[in-house]
């Protein structure tokens, strides 16, 4: 039956070349776009997971930069600590020097005196951003290192803690803690040195807080040889009435825990604070004493070395020992985390980079498969609008029955 009401020919030609229609505009988006799902309404699972991903980049992006400034603060620090460490070490070559008695140790102090000095330059100025890792002022500081997603959706964020370190030569305060008859105390006896011989060689330190009393923290360090033994005064200690004698009584038990062999330690209790060394171990021993405040830097008992005396020499040469080890401990430790942060920063580029193909693989149209697509649809167009209009005449047909 033929109609000139209703044309079904024409309605399945239209609907096909809407169809086609369609499919040719989500083509033209791909390939303009770059993406086969741009919107929430193409996929909105497939969507709504690569929002959120890329989030995460954008995230960590920010990651990226933190530890990037990480670094350099910590790198800045790293490299003074190194720089003090060699300075101490060349401190050192002076203060050897200054145990021959046929030098002049006016000289060498002088020599000392300007390395102290450019200790402190170099500790003051290692600062990056106005962060200084290494003066005693920064306590720890935490560098963000990721962001962590649980399966729930959860995000939390992780850091790398830094611990500054205390390099610090200021707030010293000299307590005069080494009592003038234990060894030769130097000028302001706060270190101390004994030389025993190995024929059963004798002496005395003695603990005094007569002058400026001890303050919880402060910490009394004997080395003998290469063995160091100390004692950290605590709040109850301070507040005793007998502190010297506490941290006498301290000292000996730290000195018999090194175990070496034939030195004897008495603390002689008929003399308040002082400890009587004995050597029977046949070799010589040198025994220094140093006192370090609590109130001053990591390095604060550089005030305290003096060579230009035969006691201050021999009190330095363990007082430095001491210091290197310091400026060594403090590089190690932000050599460490220095390190660490490089490895973060690695992986963070990494997982950003695996993070963009992930997101690529979801939404990213593939251009030659758009591309042949395209020509497909273009065809199908030409031949849906010519059917179409073929359909569209069919009802003129209908006129030669009247004719």
């Amino acid at each position: 039956m033929s109609s000139i009401l209703t044309n079904n020919s024409a309605m399945v030609a239209l609907q096909t070349l809407k169809s086609i229609n369609s499919g040719l505009e989500q083509t033209q988006s791909e390939i303009s776009t770059g993406k086969s799902i741009s919107s929430s309404a193409d996929n909105s699972a497939v969507w709504a997971i690569s929002r959120v991903m890329e989030s995460d980049v954008q995230g960590f992006s920010a990651i990226s930069d933190s530890l990037a400034l990480g670094k350099s603060t910590v790198g800045v620090a790293r490299q003074a600590a190194e720089t003090v460490t060699d300075l101490l070490t060349e401190m050192k070559g002076k203060i050897v020097a200054a145990q021959e008695d046929n030098v002049d140790r006016a000289k060498i102090n002088e020599d000392v005196t300007a390395l102290n000095e450019q200790i402190q330059s170099v500790v003051a100025a290692a600062q990056f951003n106005g962060l200084n890792l290494v003066d005693g002022n920064s306590g720890n500081v935490d560098i963000l290192a990721s962001l962590d997603r649980d399966s729930s959706g959860g995000v939390t964020a992780s850091t790398i803690e830094v611990t500054g370190q205390d390099l610090g030569t200021g707030g010293y305060v000299a307590n005069d803690i080494f009592g003038s008859s234990g060894g030769t105390p130097s000028a302001n006896g706060d270190t101390v040195a004994l030389s025993l011989d190995n024929s059963g060689g004798t002496d005395n330190i003695v603990i005094d807080d007569s002058g400026t009393a001890f303050e919880e923290g402060d910490r009394v360090q004997i080395r003998i040889g290469e063995q160091v033994a100390s004692y950290t005064v605590t709040a109850d200690d301070a507040a005793a009435t007998t502190t010297s004698d506490i941290v006498a009584i301290g000292l000996k038990n730290a000195i018999d825990a090194l175990g070496i062999d034939d030195l004897t330690v008495d603390y002689d209790s008929g003399s308040p604070g002082q400890l009587d060394f004995d050597n029977q171990s046949g070799d010589d021993l040198t025994v220094t004493g140093q006192f370090v405040d609590a109130g001053s830097g990591g390095l604060g008992a550089l005030s305290s070395i003096d060579v230009s005396t035969d006691a201050g020499a021999a009190a330095a040469l363990g007082t430095i020992e001491t210091l290197i080890d310091t400026a060594i401990d403090a590089a190690s430790s932000l050599g460490s985390v220095e390190g660490r942060i490089t490895t973060q920063s690695n992986f963070v580029s990494t997982l950003t980079d695996s993070l963009k193909s992930g997101i690529g693989s979801l939404v990213d149209a593939d251009m030659e498969e758009a591309s042949a697509k395209l020509q497909a649809l273009q065809v199908q167009q030409q031949l849906g609008v010519q059917a179409l209009s073929i359909a569209n005449q069919a009802p003129q047909s209908v006129l030669s029955l009247f004719r």
